[in-house]
């Protein structure tokens, strides 16, 4: 079975995020594998390991710093991986259609995994339009995976801690939760193999990417700023405590 695991290469969380032009992000800075996707993986890999001859193939769509990415996924247990290379953007609808044109070049897919979402754009949809275009089943922020012989059975967490079981045909597309498993990190030895393993680079002009019917754009970046006002809390030990409570309940409602 072929296991493509769909990774991005997403800014570090932990960088200083600059804007420049109202459109783009000033991009000297790391970038590294989505968080999400390392979830994505390392499920892929326990799915490889229970089923024989099978396999795990990283696809990333991006820039030539991108191969960082891939190898930090085959560093994870890949078994190879394929750049797509681009120099631009591109939305979900397009992503979805080069995605789907370079995995079929490579293969069959017995099972597509992708991360809940990215921490960049955090769009959610590149997944579900990826299934549309398979005509796969999909289901997202799955905690729990069992793949059987023509099935797979995921649990998906939703708001509110309820969990939902879908039963699935194969091929399908999961999108990995945090909740899914502990990602495996690499060892020292992994990290050396896949810098020496081969990545499969694609240009993007040489796959033949049918047209989208439809297109997004990304229109402003405005930076969040967050606003916060200190409040002293006066009184008694006691009357402290009710009232950080009260905020709480009230104000933060995290309880």
């Amino acid at each position: 079975m072929q296991i493509y695991v769909c990774v991005k290469h997403v800014p570090d969380s932990a960088a200083y995020i600059r804007i420049i032009d109202n459109r783009h992000i000033d991009e000297n800075i790391t970038f590294l594998l989505n968080p999400y996707d390392e979830h994505a993986l390392t499920e892929a890999v326990r799915v490889r390991d229970m089923h024989p001859g099978s396999e795990v193939i990283a696809v990333c769509l991006g820039k030539e710093d991108a191969e960082k990415t891939i190898r930090s996924a085959m560093a994870m247990g890949a078994d190879r991986g394929i750049l797509i290379l681009t120099e631009t953007g591109h939305d979900s609808i397009e992503t979805a259609l080069i995605l789907k044109t370079a995995i079929e070049e490579d293969g069959v897919p017995g099972l597509i995994f992708t991360g809940k979402e990215s921490i960049d754009d955090q769009g959610m949809q590149t997944l579900f339009r990826l299934g549309a275009l398979f005509d796969f089943p999909v289901v997202t922020n799955v905690a729990r995976l069992e793949i059987l012989a023509e099935k797979a059975l995921a649990d998906a967490e939703f708001s509110g801690g309820v969990v939902k079981t879908y039963e699935m045909s194969l091929p399908c597309v999961i999108g990995a939760g945090k909740g899914l498993n502990t990602p495996k990190y690499p060892t020292v030895r992994d990290v050396m193999r896949s810098r020496k393993s081969p990545v499969k680079t694609l240009l993007l002009p040489d796959l033949k990417i049918p047209p989208a019917q439809a297109r997004m754009e990304v229109v402003e970046l405005i930076p969040h700023l967050q606003k916060r006002q200190p409040v002293e809390i006066s009184g008694t030990d006691s009357d402290i405590a009710q009232k950080i409570v009260q905020i709480l309940k009230d104000e933060a409602k995290v309880i």
